[in-house]
């Protein structure tokens, strides 16, 4: 084992393509972040596979604020301190205390399953996209459970571009600095296990192929397409890296990241 970097933030995205909130704290289980994509908008133009009203289709997506009603009940399991102690599988919250409410762009907060916030979703977009909101007890992510990525990363690709590079494009679960390592350096961790934290194991499985969302400016929703291209041109389409836990248990900001294998 040895340690390769540490956790620089972490973050969950209550409803999907909606904008994240950083803790200092998070569970990671094997559905996911605790909390994270809980809720996403179904939109009946988008495909079956893939079936999300997202910030490609309304990049003012991204400038809706979610947070959750009951904040101490969002944070971790329920059952915690039983299920690490008596090895236990973690219980979520009721889902009537993990409701959602949104601030919208507006400064209005409405409930997630409020009609009005659907309304509003649905200005300035294709009336073809009928929607329903979702909820799942599995974080609704693109593809694995958990997403990295480092600092490194937005560094090199700030220097290659010629811009400044807000990490927060790339809507990670999990930031991580590692020291004086080069950009992209986390492609090296696929097929290996990090150990993050005194308990949680992640096994890398893929890097992450990326896509128009990290063209949108995080907190406007503006379009730079040069991010994505130079993704396509210098790192095969790719930035970041997907994977599943195998160990659950608690994550910190500053916790120690470590390569098992």
């Amino acid at each position: 084992m040895s340690v390769i970097g540490k956790v620089d933030s972490l973050w969950r995205y209550p409803v999907k393509s909606m904008r994240g909130e950083e803790l200092d704290e998070a569970f990671a289980g094997f559905s996911g972040i605790y909390g994270d994509r809980l809720f996403a908008f179904r939109s009946s133009a988008s495909p079956k596979g893939f079936p999300y009203l997202t910030a490609r289709e309304q990049n003012r997506l991204l400038q809706y604020r979610p947070h959750f009603r009951y904040p101490d009940k969002s944070a971790r399991p329920i059952n915690l301190t039983e299920a690490e102690s008596m090895g236990a599988n973690p219980v979520s919250a009721d889902p009537s205390e993990l409701m959602v409410d949104v601030e919208t762009p507006a400064g209005k907060t409405l409930a997630i399953d409020d009609l009005a916030l659907i309304e509003m979703l649905r200005t300035d977009i294709d009336q073809k996209h009928q929607l329903t909101l979702m909820r799942s007890e599995r974080a609704l992510t693109d593809c694995r459970p958990v997403s990295i990525f480092s600092v490194q990363s937005a560094n090199q690709l700030a220097e290659e571009t010629g811009m400044p590079m807000d990490r927060r494009r790339f809507r990670a679960n999990v930031y991580v600095d590692l020291g004086s390592a080069n950009g992209f350096a986390e492609n090296e961790f696929v097929g290996r296990s990090l150990r993050i934290g005194s308990k949680v194991v992640v096994t890398i499985l893929e890097r992450d192929a990326r896509c128009v969302m990290i063209t949108l400016d995080p907190d406007t929703g503006e379009k730079t397409p040069a991010i994505l291209k130079k993704v396509a041109q210098a790192h095969e389409g790719m930035a970041g890296v997907y994977g599943a836990v195998i160990v659950e248990g608690m994550l910190h900001k500053g916790d120690p990241v470590e390569v098992l294998d």
